[in-house]
């Protein structure tokens, strides 16, 4: 058993009932007001790819969970690495955008997520 890859699978886990039960509740109640059509539209369509990072936080979480649990044999650090990487990618992305936004009052430790896909990154690495 992987025992850094299994601590990031479970943080995946909890960052999917996060980001599920939470997330959704949290960006339903910025919808804009009825009637406002064009606003509708960009939220709906930010509704939908919010949940499409649910459903990649809940395929990692399976995969990282199989490659914790079960033997790849020769794959296994590939796969780990590639993950790692993955990790890495959306790490750099929250920051990105943080600095892009540049939104008043929002520095990055107001919104830390971005440390923890850097931490799971070096758990992987150090899985791998």
């Amino acid at each position: 058993m992987n025992i850094p890859v299994l601590i990031v699978a479970c943080i995946t886990a909890l960052a999917l009932g996060a980001h599920v039960f939470v997330g959704t509740r949290e960006t339903v109640a910025i919808a804009p007001p009825e009637g406002d059509r064009k606003r509708t539209g960009h939220w709906v369509q930010a509704m939908c790819a919010f949940q499409m990072l649910s459903v990649d936080l809940l395929l990692v979480t399976v995969a990282l969970f199989a490659v914790a649990i079960m033997d790849f044999g020769a794959l296994e650090r590939s796969i780990i690495l590639l993950f790692g990487l993955l990790y890495v990618l959306w790490g750099a992305a929250w920051v990105v955008q943080m600095q892009w936004l540049k939104a008043h009052g929002i520095r990055l430790f107001r919104l830390p997520q971005w440390l923890v896909w850097f931490a799971c990154a070096g758990l992987l690495f150090v899985g791998a």
